[in-house]
């Protein structure tokens, strides 16, 4: 298990993430989402070890990441949404000189590259240089070096980005079977793949964790989350006298004219008013052209607890920009050993 606790990053004056806490268990693909700005992109930093955290912890199976660094970033693949790739390197280069970063021995570097150009459908592209792919080539590459040491934990930042559809039907059931044994936090920003990939989802907002828990209970925290469509016929349509019964419930007028109205009703999880509002719109003498209900999507649920996107995501991309500089790699000795990989 991995577990972040209490953590806590500052930039100035400005505090990115404030004392968060969440675990991710052991073949377990929890989503993490949260608006621009909220302290995603920090959180993920601080878990690789590329920032320092000011107060708390992350914990590998009991371990501090910070206690012994290199143990913890063997355990770690890391996809970060700006692909870290050399554009005059082939794929197979690139590949090559992550394992040897990573002193993968040469036989088992051979091992695990044809399970990550296999299952990363970059066959085609192997020996073509980088700055010639497309987006989506490159996004397979990126998430084939994040898998090339078979890490325990997978953290994925937009891993589909910039994919055919095709691709990420692929890519989805790749990050699927991988989280069968792995565990792995999946970013995203749609919602689709994180409904149909993972177990569970953390929201963070304004640096704090709002939400943590399961994607079938995340309506719970919503004060409306079930929606009522309805579509009457007749003359002088008014709900006031209804809405005044109900002050919970909220209206929204689709479209009206002298004979007819489309409207959405909004109520709680535990109120059904089907029955009242047949009875109150046969009363009327209106005619029932529609009634059925639905759920908020992913997407209305996360708007609704998040709020408009905030406007501090340059603010924090700035002062990152400006405290932390690019960690240094040895460049030479790596390339020593592409050139015996090959």
């Amino acid at each position: 298990m991995i577990k972040i606790d209490k953590l806590s990053r500052n930039f100035g004056s400005l505090k990115a993430v404030d004392e968060i806490s969440f675990c991710i268990r052991d073949r377990e693909i929890v989503g993490f989402l949260g608006p621009n700005g909220a302290g995603k992109t920090t959180t993920l930093r601080m878990m690789v070890g590329y920032l320092q955290p000011n107060s708390g912890n992350i914990e590998i199976d009991g371990e501090s990441i910070f206690a012994d660094p290199l143990k913890a970033s063997r355990q770690i693949g890391y996809l970060p949404e700006q692909n870290p790739l050399y554009d005059d390197m082939t794929v197979f280069e690139a590949l090559a000189y992550f394992a040897s970063l990573r002193r993968l021995k040469r036989d088992y570097f051979q091992e695990r590259k044809k399970f990550v150009v296999k299952n990363c459908g970059l066959k085609e592209v192997l020996f073509q240089r980088i700055g010639t792919l497309s987006k989506g080539y490159r996004q397979r590459t990126g998430l084939a070096q994040a898998i090339l040491h078979d890490p325990r934990i997978l953290i994925l930042d937009e891993p589909t980005s910039g994919l055919d559809p095709n691709q990420i039907i692929e890519i989805r059931e790749l990050i699927r079977n991988l989280g069968k044994e792995k565990m792995v936090l999946l970013s995203s920003h749609i919602m689709q793949e994180v409904q149909a990939l993972c177990d569970r989802v953390v929201i963070i907002n304004k640096g704090k964790i709002i939400v943590d828990d399961a994607i079938e209970k995340l309506p719970g925290y919503l004060k409306r989350s079930k929606i009522l469509n309805l579509e009457v016929q007749g003359e002088n349509i008014d709900f006031s006298s209804f809405l005044a019964l109900h002050p919970s419930l909220e209206l929204e007028i689709l479209s009206q004219d002298e004979t007819s109205c489309k409207i959405v009703f909004y109520e709680t999880p535990e109120i059904d008013l089907r029955q009242e509002l047949s009875r109150f719109i046969s009363d009327k003498g209106w005619l029932i052209l529609e009634l059925s209900t639905s759920k908020m999507s992913l997407e209305s649920i996360f708007y609704e607890l998040t709020g408009a996107d905030s406007n501090e995501s340059e603010l924090v991309e700035k002062a990152i920009q400006e405290e932390i500089s690019p960690q240094e790699q040895n460049e030479p000795e790596a390339e020593e050993e592409i050139k015996e990989q090959q």
